[in-house]
């Protein structure tokens, strides 16, 4: 996929959840492009950070294992500990995935990242690929797949930014409202121009 490059071109995935972040990931995965998750990093930051957590959260562990679900339903309904939880997490996180940036070896890299514009990552990045789709259609994705009532994912909704707000923000919007084949046929429209403007992909 062209020359390495000392300093890759880092383009954002993000999207609301149950927006299709994922889907597009893999499709890119597929195609042969590295791309991190930082939902996975942030996994290994939760980790690195038991202990934190645990005094912090001691209701979200059952017998000294951190129950997520517990965790998640503690937070999105308390403005304030999620503030607390994201301080002990995303500093971890950032760390992670800029060593995994610093180990890789390509010319053009995606970081999938639900709360990229929340977190200010756009400065980072060269481009963000803005994943889209009505809230309702989302709501019905993300039970079906995972077990959490509307409720919650509502309440995951609201911790977000909107989605209309991160339009303005993103440098491409894939609108996730067809199938599979309309989402590849528009990811391919996207490549084609990050290799016009980048000279890679």
């Amino acid at each position: 996929m062209g020359q390495e490059a000392k300093h890759p071109i880092i383009i954002g995935i993000t999207g609301n959840i149950g927006s299709g972040k994922s889907t597009l990931a893999r499709l890119l995965r597929q195609k042969g492009y590295p791309v991190l998750d930082a939902d996975l990093l942030a996994e290994k930051a939760r980790e690195n950070k038991e202990e934190e957590l645990k005094r912090l959260f001691p209701e979200a562990f059952r017998e000294g294992v951190l129950d997520r679900r517990a965790l998640g339903r503690l937070v999105f309904s308390d403005p304030e500990r999620l503030r607390a939880l994201e301080a002990v997490v995303h500093p971890e996180v950032r760390r992670l995935l800029e060593a995994e940036l610093a180990r890789l070896r390509a010319p053009l890299v995606f970081l999938e990242i639900p709360l990229l514009f929340e977190k200010g990552w756009e400065g980072r990045l060269h481009g963000v690929i803005l994943v889209a789709a009505p809230l309702e259609e989302r709501v019905k994705r993300v039970v079906a797949r995972s077990g959490l009532s509307p409720e919650e994912v509502l309440a995951r909704e609201r911790a977000q930014m909107p989605e209309e707000e991160k339009r303005k923000k993103a440098t491409w919007v894939l609108e996730n409202t067809g199938s599979l084949e309309d989402l590849k046929e528009a990811l391919e429209g996207v490549l084609l121009e990050i290799r016009r403007r980048f000279g890679v992909g």
